[in-house]
């Protein structure tokens, strides 16, 4: 049996979530943002952070994946790509986890292509661990070395995305 072992309580996401929210709003005033979520993992982060940044932006998801259970495939699939035009705009790339960063580092490169006048990205957490791909994570509400964590939208195998706080899941 699964343990699950509490790391980030359902208030302190609350808290750096309207904290980061309110620094993005900041940062993108009087700019076209549009803020792109990275699924399926960010959807729940996504929600929430969206509604704690003030200024006028546009929503957008796009779809990858490189995991199957506890690790990377190393192959990444793009299951969605924006519906938005993007270009001359400014993105904010929203993920559940930076981990390797190798799916980051795809999905980054695709949206170059698209010509956007700036990129950026926004993390809920980015974990050191096991990155290989050179990342800048310009927002990240947590940063955390080790773990397979879970909840809050972070998923194992499709299961413990709707946990409202983050866990470390130990097999």
């Amino acid at each position: 049996m699964p343990e699950l072992i509490p790391l980030i309580s359902q208030h302190e996401i609350n808290e750096k979530t309207r904290e980061i929210g309110q620094k993005i709003t900041q940062d993108y005033k009087g700019l076209d943002l549009v803020v792109v979520g990275v699924l399926k993992g960010s959807f729940i982060f996504l929600a929430d952070l969206v509604r704690q940044i003030s200024i006028d932006h546009e929503i957008d998801l796009v779809g990858a994946s490189s995991y199957e259970g506890t690790s990377s495939t190393g192959q990444i699939v793009f299951t969605k790509q924006p519906d938005l035009e993007l270009k001359g705009r400014d993105v904010l790339l929203v993920e559940d986890i930076v981990d390797t960063g190798r799916t980051l580092a795809k999905m980054i490169e695709f949206m170059q292509r698209l010509n956007p006048r700036s990129i950026k990205i926004c993390a809920l957490i980015d974990k050191s661990e096991r990155r290989e791909a050179q990342i800048n994570v310009d927002y990240a509400c947590f940063r955390l070395d080790e773990g397979f964590i879970v909840g809050y939208g972070l998923d194992y195998n499709e299961k413990y995305r709707n946990l409202p706080a983050i866990f470390d899941l130990k097999l």
